[in-house]
């Protein structure tokens, strides 16, 4: 008799269960929220299998932070060069740990191309690292059956919105609650949903209410604005400069020896941003002496017409309709830089 209440207990449980959960997702969907991918180790993991399990005739590897995770846009991409973007930046993050696994990775013989946005990627804050750090030891150290779990995790992400663990799990949401910063206490700026949505490719999305709702925008130039105020740590110059550009070039050349490309590219950012980026990193000091220092082909926005004339909704990012653009003129200039795909039609 027991365990028949047992049984209806948790029958009703189940059920009660299900009808949450089918209302959270409908809730969430007439919000008009899409599915959006977690920006996970695990997610990462598997583009970074990726890279050295198709070959250079089948892909191009992505690394840098942001910037190039908004701008290029994955399926332009394939529809042009019938070549697989595999997206392994990271935001906020250097992308030089990433280069490094890649450059002492035998395995990688591939195409690469480097995002450089100066203040992250000429940093050596403890807190640029970190990302690239973390998700390149889960790459690592993955077990069997972390894997099979991924694999289960990515189908049913792909299906419900209301499982986007970056947004609706406690933490993500307690995150967002608006706390003052007080003595002693740092509170992360908060950045608003709309800003941006995960693809399954990694690629960042802003979503229309936000290129439409200039109080959205308003909140993440503000951000940028509240970074640039505390952040005291001068850019790299000097021998320190030496010292970065000096690691960047062996990279490169053990990735160039085993038969790899890499590229730099310099995307767009606008308004302010762009101000302060040009007084801080002249570009002969800094970007030209990449390029001459690491003998690597560059290109930067400024110097071709096809993409030097976008203006970022929030100065940093391009709106999807512009990654289009962007993406659509990119491969042309990298076939200029000799750059070859061999599926493309």
């Amino acid at each position: 008799m027991q365990s028949k209440h047992f049984s209806k207990a948790g029958l009703l449980t189940i059920l009660l269960s299900f009808f949450f959960l089918a209302g959270w997702e409908m809730y969430l969907r007439n919000l008009g929220w899409k599915v959006d991918y977690d920006e996970s180790s695990q997610l990462w993991a598997d583009k970074r299998t990726k890279a050295v399990k198709l070959s250079a005739q089948d892909a191009t590897v992505f690394i840098g932070s942001s910037r190039i995770k908004f701008d290029l846009d994955c399926n332009t991409w394939r529809k042009i060069t019938g070549d697989e973007p595999v997206q392994l930046a990271m935001v906020g993050s250097t992308p030089l740990p990433v280069l490094d696994d890649l450059a002492a990775d035998e395995d990688f013989k591939g195409k690469l191309v480097v995002d450089v946005t100066e203040g992250v990627f000429f940093n050596k804050s403890p807190q640029g690292p970190q990302s690239p750090n973390t998700n390149i030891a889960y790459y690592k150290n993955e077990t069997p059956s972390e894997k099979a779990s991924f694999q289960l995790s990515y189908l049913l992400e792909s299906k419900f919105v209301f499982l986007d663990k970056d947004s609706y799990s406690i933490n993500a949401m307690l995150d967002k609650l608006r706390i003052k910063s007080r003595p002693g206490v740092f509170v992360f700026p908060f950045f608003p949903k709309d800003f941006r949505f995960i693809t399954s490719d990694r690629q960042q999305m802003m979503t229309q209410r936000f290129l439409t709702d200039t109080t959205l925008q308003n909140i993440v130039t503000g951000n940028w604005k509240f970074f640039a105020s505390i952040n005291k740590e001068p850019p790299a110059s000097g021998a320190r400069l030496d010292s970065f550009i000096t690691t960047i070039k062996k990279d490169c050349d053990k990735i160039k020896a085993r038969g790899g490309q890499v590229l730099f590219v310099r995307t767009p950012s606008s308004g302010p941003f762009w101000m302060g980026e040009q007084k801080n990193f002249p570009r002969t000091q800094y970007w030209d002496k990449l390029l001459q220092e690491t003998n690597c082909p560059g290109i930067h926005f400024t110097d071709y017409p096809a993409i030097d004339h976008f203006v970022c909704p929030e100065w940093s990012h391009l709106s999807p309709k512009d990654a289009i653009v962007f993406t659509e003129s990119f491969v042309p200039i990298l076939e200029e830089k000799g750059w070859k795909f061999s599926h493309k039609k």
